[in-house]
């Protein structure tokens, strides 16, 4: 590929990370782990991190952890306001535990929830908001916060494609109650597979931890809010106090994860500097929409949308790319709506989903990397150029 959709990350010193631990022999989750937890929640400034085997199972535990509150749980039947694009494990798991969506639709800039239909998406039956930051770009989970404790709502705040982002100078994946974040191979931070959940809670903390690891008490303080005090070591040891899974992480990951923290900084910055090009390549020309900036975004990926007014051919713009080398991808995976899982689902719309629908049937995203892509968005841009002249010679011509 002339320009892939992602490209490794990786030194030595995270090789050296996975032989240590193979040498060590400990192989499950471990001390490396716990190191990787306790340094990801001092970078971005919560009390709690849980690392689980993805995002996605993340997201699973955060809505499995909301059912088990000993206050205020989820229950079948309460509705969660989602945006309209998102990745489908971000809504997987509400479907699982019962309960319904209501589907808002993007801003077509940030392509990121519209929070002015908030108000509007609210219902006696509303219990939970879930904020997603679009590849690397803030959404305005400040104002979705606000919203949720003002109306008594839990907030999930899915993270999993911007670490790195902040919004008024914090971290976003720290503004929900629960947080979670991704550390996939092409994700600003990568430990092979992994994910991580955050929360200041230590109730929900605690019942992450079990809930990641069958259910069972055993990693948990004697001193927990869900863990009753130890009465018979034997049977201790299989305890099981809510229903859970196995979602633990290698050790390996967590030891690669605590060589990728350290370099965290520096690979925002590039990915940063990257952004900088792309825009001074594209903005401005009004065939494409870009994605705007709300906060400081981490760019996962640089998104375009081709302009249905420039009558640019999105499948001739594709081809013309696959054939030059260029990886893109449906942006997050496009109109959730528009997908068959949706038949499984209880869910309605708040008001027309419009935006979500144009970026689905106009919009692809390309890879960002911690690397320097002058010379592959110029290349891009050449690409896209010929395939828009190519359009208009044919309108032209007829």
């Amino acid at each position: 590929m002339v320009y892939d959709l992602a490209s490794p990350s990786w030194g030595q010193e995270e090789l050296d990370a996975i032989a240590r631990t193979l040498r060590e022999g400990r192989f499950t989750m471990g001390d490396h782990v716990r190191a990787f937890e306790d340094a990801f929640a001092a970078k971005i400034g919560v009390r709690h991190a849980v690392m689980v085997n993805s995002g996605s199972s993340a997201n699973l535990v955060a809505i499995a952890a909301l059912f088990y509150l000993r206050e205020r749980p989820l229950r079948r039947g309460d509705e969660a306001i989602v945006p309209a694009i998102s990745w489908a494990t971000s809504f997987h798991p509400l479907q699982q535990y019962g309960l319904k969506l209501r589907f808002v639709d993007v801003d077509l800039d940030t392509l990121n929830m519209d929070v002015s239909r908030l108000a509007d998406a609210l219902t006696p039956r509303t219990r939970l908001v879930v904020g997603v930051s679009i590849l690397g770009n803030p959404a305005a989970v400040d104002v979705m916060r606000t919203f949720a404790d003002a109306n008594d709502l839990h907030f999930l705040e899915d993270n999993c494609e911007s670490l790195g982002a902040t919004l008024n100078g914090r971290w976003c994946g720290t503004f929900g109650h629960v947080g979670t974040f991704s550390t996939f191979y092409s994700h600003h931070l990568s430990t092979m597979e992994g994910g991580l959940l955050v929360t200041d809670d230590t109730e929900i903390a605690h019942l992450a931890r079990a809930i990641r690891n069958h259910g069972w008490a055993r990693d948990l303080p004697a001193d927990s809010p869900i863990n009753a005090p130890a009465s018979d070591d034997f049977f201790e040891a299989y305890r099981f106090i809510v229903p859970g899974y196995n979602v633990r992480p290698l050790e390996m990951c967590g030891a690669i994860g605590v060589e990728q923290l350290k370099k965290l900084d520096r690979m925002l910055e590039i990915r940063r500097a990257n952004a900088k090009h792309f825009v001074g390549l594209f903005g401005g020309d009004r065939r494409f929409i870009l994605q705007r900036e709300h906060g400081v975004s981490s760019w996962f990926g640089f998104t375009v949308i081709l302009n249905p007014e420039a009558s640019i051919d999105r499948a001739r713009a594709m081809a013309a790319m696959r054939d030059a080398g260029i990886g893109f991808r449906m942006i997050t995976g496009g109109c959730f709506l528009r997908h068959e899982a949706v038949k499984f689902f209880d869910y309605d719309t708040v008001g027309e989903i419009v935006n979500a629908n144009i970026a689905h049937d106009n919009g692809f995203f390309v890879g960002n990397h911690p690397r320097d892509l002058s010379k592959e968005m110029t290349r891009l841009r050449e690409v896209l150029d010929a395939a828009a002249e190519k359009r208009i010679g044919r309108i032209h011509a007829h």
